[in-house]
């Protein structure tokens, strides 16, 4: 994947679809990681599972699959790869293979996956050698995504990762908090510092925390990583990424205006809606308008009506009338 801007988009379950991707990657995105796929679900052929690992037309996208059975996940990288996976469409070639080594649920850590990995360096280190061995095939790289540990007394990201690039990872991302975090704040950045230092020939992504260009590029001075992934700061502020475009090439940036945060939410939610169809897509469009309208005049009143809007015509009418309260 490319390291021109230096800010890639977080993978995270309900939210970055192929319509949220597309929207970052027009910002300034230099890629995105898809929600996570099982890799047991992807060998058993299930449609739903397809559908979720699908590339759109356009998309920089990485797949990520997330299992600890090494044959198991390097079966369905192969699948992905070659395009046999039922209900997957591949409009854009599947940039990467991610797998998931961070995600700290209770229902993926439970079943040994995600975050579990953590505490199975073996396992962990298989995981990547075998499916190493089929994205080489492919010339596709293998990236990694971890936590900085299972908790504070087991911070162990710097020397699993370099266990991770020894087994041939081609870049890590690292999530600068621990399992028994969640996403609580804050990240620790300094975890990411020795993680580049224990694998200074290998891509070191950063990721935590990171709301603003100023803050993205002190996460790189600081820890000497190549660049930042960014997760929940982009649901309702997806010019984040136009805002580190911007200072990377040295042009002034101008946030988006009332009327440009609700014209693109709306613009999401069409894109949701075609893809998913109008009942799901205008569920699932009550929380996403909420992250773009926060903080403007007269958000709460409208956030509430739209969680009971039932069609995207309702949920128009509604947002737009924002526009008349712009100062």
């Amino acid at each position: 994947m490319d390291f021109k801007n230096k800010a890639f988009l977080a993978p995270m379950a309900g939210d970055t679809d192929i319509p949220m991707r597309r929207l970052c990657r027009s910002l300034g995105a230099d890629g995105a990681v898809t929600e996570m796929v099982s890799a047991r679900a992807v060998c058993y052929g299930d449609v739903k599972t397809g559908a979720l690992a699908s590339v759109g037309e356009g998309e920089v996208t990485a797949v990520q699959l997330f299992g600890h059975e090494p044959e198991v996940v390097a079966r369905a990288a192969d699948m992905i790869l070659s395009g046999k996976l039922s209900g997957a469409s591949f409009l854009s070639p599947v940039a990467a293979i991610d797998i998931n080594m961070g995600c700290p649920v209770k229902k993926i850590v439970t079943s040994g996956d995600g975050s579990a990995l953590m505490r199975d360096e073996k396992t962990a280190s298989a995981i990547v050698r075998e499916t190493a061995k089929i994205t080489r095939e492919y010339g596709v790289p293998l990236t990694v995504k971890i936590r900085a540990g299972w908790d504070a007394e087991h911070i162990n990201a710097p020397e699993f990762a370099y266990a991770l690039a020894e087994a041939g990872a081609d870049a890590v991302t690292v999530h600068a908090r621990t399992r028994e975090q969640m996403y609580r704040p804050f990240a620790a950045p300094e975890v990411i510092r020795r993680v580049k230092e224990a694998i200074p020939e290998v891509p070191v992504v950063g990721n935590g925390d990171v709301t603003c260009a100023e803050g993205a590029f002190e996460l790189m001075r600081s820890t000497g990583c190549d660049g930042v992934m960014i997760g929940r700061e982009a649901l309702g502020n997806p010019w984040v990424f136009e805002e580190i475009k911007c200072v990377r090439e040295g042009r002034p940036f101008t946030p988006p205006s009332g009327r440009e945060r609700v014209t693109t939410a709306l613009a999401l939610i069409r894109g949701v809606i075609e893809l998913k169809g109008e009942y799901v897509g205008v569920r699932e469009a009550r929380g996403r308008a909420a992250h773009f309208i926060k903080g403007m005049r007269g958000a709460p009143e409208v956030r509430d009506r739209i969680n009971h809007a039932e069609t995207y015509t309702e949920i128009e009418k509604i947002m737009t009338g924002l526009f008349a309260r712009e100062v």
